[in-house]
């Protein structure tokens, strides 16, 4: 999945991470599969990307071990999903201090408010990526809810493997 050449064979374990995970659409499709919309249409849709675009990322991904297929009944007619593998789970630390970093050092759009990344397990808010800033347990996805208040929802995040919440 290289940007701008291929890094894969790169001495540098920063040069080979981003040809895996350094396209934005791989990130934001990361997020989604955690959030559990691992369904073409629900990302297609949430993330506003073309269908030729989406397909090719999803391929990519799906090489490089960050998701796997799943199949899912829809009505009675099967159809193919996608769930996050353990090495999806662990951009999780990357997509939270992102959002914190965001929080931190860009304008706040009126009316979006503060996302809140509440660790489940002690039932609060983390102001870390990886580790709860409140009880010290590691932060996996299954344990963490991020609250928009943009949208009105408190998403709750999937395990891997897992294609819908719940």
């Amino acid at each position: 999945m290289a940007l701008r050449s291929d890094w894969s064979g790169e001495n540098c374990p920063i040069r080979r991470s981003l040809d895996v995970i350094g396209d934005p659409w791989v990130l934001l499709i990361v997020r989604d599969v955690l959030h559990g919309r691992g369904r073409f249409d629900a990302l297609r849709d949430n993330l506003g990307i073309s269908e030729a675009v989406l397909s090719r990322r999803l391929r990519e991904m799906t090489d490089a071990g960050l998701l796997d297929k799943v199949d899912y009944d829809n009505a009675g007619r099967m159809r193919q999903g996608y769930v996050a593998t353990a090495a999806a789970a662990d951009v999780l630390p990357i997509l939270q201090l992102l959002a914190l970093w965001g929080e931190k050092h860009t304008a706040t759009p009126a009316g979006a408010g503060h996302m809140a990344l509440v660790h489940r397990a002690c039932g609060e808010e983390t102001s870390r990526g990886e580790v709860c800033s409140r009880c010290g347990e590691v932060l996996r996805p299954e344990h963490m809810t991020w609250v928009k208040p943009w949208l009105h929802t408190a998403d709750e995040l999937v395990a891997p493997g897992v294609l819908f919440p719940g």
